[in-house]
């Protein structure tokens, strides 16, 4: 019901590159600009305050 839509795969992290088979469940989802982004769990973590404050990823 408020599922989101699974990605093709493979999965890329938007900031870093690593690729994954599945959508990891440690993984962070985006919108930005009307498209879903996807971040590892490194990334999610190094950039936690800003992802919390919504701010884009291209100003962290």
């Amino acid at each position: 019901m408020n599922e989101a839509p699974t990605p093709e795969a493979p999965i890329v992290c938007a900031r870093c590159g690593k690729t994954a088979a599945e959508l990891p469940v440690t993984w962070t989802c985006s919108v930005e600009n009307g498209t879903r982004q996807y971040f590892c769990e490194e990334c999610a973590r190094a950039n936690i305050r800003a992802i919390e404050g919504r701010l884009d990823s291209s100003w962290w």
